[in-house]
């Protein structure tokens, strides 16, 4: 298995960027998100700004994605955690094998700042987060507009 990693300075291609979209949209589950919104996140993690961009990490094998992580900057720093972790999934089939645990070591070594993260209630992966020094102090409140 090897890591591949995106940044504003790479070219993602359509097709990778489709491969990435579509293994989100399967892999998220319940948690996920449409793919339009997913490929918003990517292009957002592209973005060459200062405050701006991110990163996507995969995981491969045999050209096989097996997990991926899209990590975007917010802009802030301090009373707003300087990253987002939009999305960190992992295929079916390699589920509690420790590759999400990988994953999430591999991102750690490509932000710099604080990291603030979303997560269902019922969401497994929540214990990953905690044993990674993430906690729950805030309650996130939202107001969804019609457009």
């Amino acid at each position: 298995m090897k890591f591949k990693y995106y940044s504003s300075l790479d070219n993602l291609t359509t097709i990778e960027k489709q491969r990435i979209v579509k293994f989100l949209a399967t892999h998220l589950d319940e948690y996920g998100d449409p793919e339009k919104d997913i490929a918003n996140a990517i292009d957002y993690a592209m973005i060459s700004y200062p405050l701006a961009g991110g990163f996507i990490l995969t995981a491969e094998e045999e050209d096989n994605i097996l997990g991926v992580v899209i990590m975007n900057k917010t802009g802030m720093k301090g009373y707003i955690p300087e990253n987002i972790l939009v999305y960190i999934a992992v295929h079916h089939n390699h589920r509690g094998k420790g590759l999400g645990k990988r994953l999430m070591q591999e991102s750690l070594l490509y932000t710099k700042g604080d990291i603030a993260l979303h997560v269902e209630p019922d969401n497994p992966a929540k214990y990953l987060y905690a044993k990674f020094g993430f906690d729950n102090k805030y309650l996130e409140m939202r107001l969804k507009r019609d457009k």
